[in-house]
């Protein structure tokens, strides 16, 4: 298919599943949430915090494109390097809300969350790059919006305003560089560049939407078992 139709197809599924339209986060910028149920979900999320940058590189270490492989090299430099590390600023997120470093580090995750991440590793680890490039694409294309969502509630509903608790969501603002750089432009430009037949396309469409369905997986747990049992609905 033309370039301009898969890049439909494939914002389009992303759209269907967005992260923004589940229950949970529809709570979140609602301020139904109670900081317990925001405490298990950040102890829920550090897994894949921690997963995202082994999943970047092993579709670096499949990609057989030089500068597909600095771009995602770049970006695992930004997710897992020095002190200022994905990991780490989720870590003082979850500090804001009242979760020690040892609370993550014990912390048993639900059934859906141990689903959801080995799905996502799975897709990286395909032999064929653009599957895992286009599992990344369905996480990054979505939390510049999520991050802007998220820092509004939490300074609205849930009194954390301080820039070290906001400091994850604030790097993946809307119109950041590392927003624009590495969540939007070059990995769109980097899967056109993978995506040469039709067949790669498809791949390339179907792990998106594995991607989607799994994240949406895991905020299902955390919705399912602290916000339904509490009869905390939208």
């Amino acid at each position: 298919m033309h370039t301009q139709e898969f890049f439909r197809q494939l914002d389009a599924l992303i759209a269907e599943r967005h992260l923004l339209l589940h229950p949970f986060y529809q709570l979140w910028s609602e301020g139904a949430l109670t900081l317990p149920m925001l405490r298990e979900y950040a102890k829920e999320y550090s897994l894949l915090m921690n997963l995202l940058p082994t999943c970047v590189s092993a579709t670096h270490a499949r990609c057989p494109d030089p500068s597909i492989r600095q771009m995602l090299l770049e970006t695992l430099i930004e997710e897992e390097h020095g002190p200022e590390n994905h990991p780490e600023l989720w870590a003082r997120f979850a500090e804001a809300l009242g979760v020690s470093r040892e609370e993550l580090a014990q912390h048993r995750p639900l059934p859906q969350t141990r689903l959801a991440v080995e799905l996502l590793r799975e897709l990286a680890f395909r032999p064929d790059p653009a599957e895992g490039l286009a599992a990344l694409y369905a996480y990054k294309f979505q939390i510049p919006e999520v991050a802007a969502v998220k820092i509004e509630g939490l300074r609205r509903y849930y009194g954390i305003a301080d820039e070290q608790g906001l400091s994850f969501f604030l790097l993946h603002l809307p119109g950041s560089r590392h927003a624009e750089r590495f969540h939007r432009t070059v990995v769109r430009e980097a899967l056109e560049r993978l995506c040469t037949t039709e067949e790669q396309q498809h791949r390339a469409l179907e792990a998106a939407r594995e991607a989607a369905d799994a994240l949406n997986l895991l905020l299902d747990g955390v919705y399912q078992t602290h916000c339904v049992r509490e009869r905390i609905v939208p």
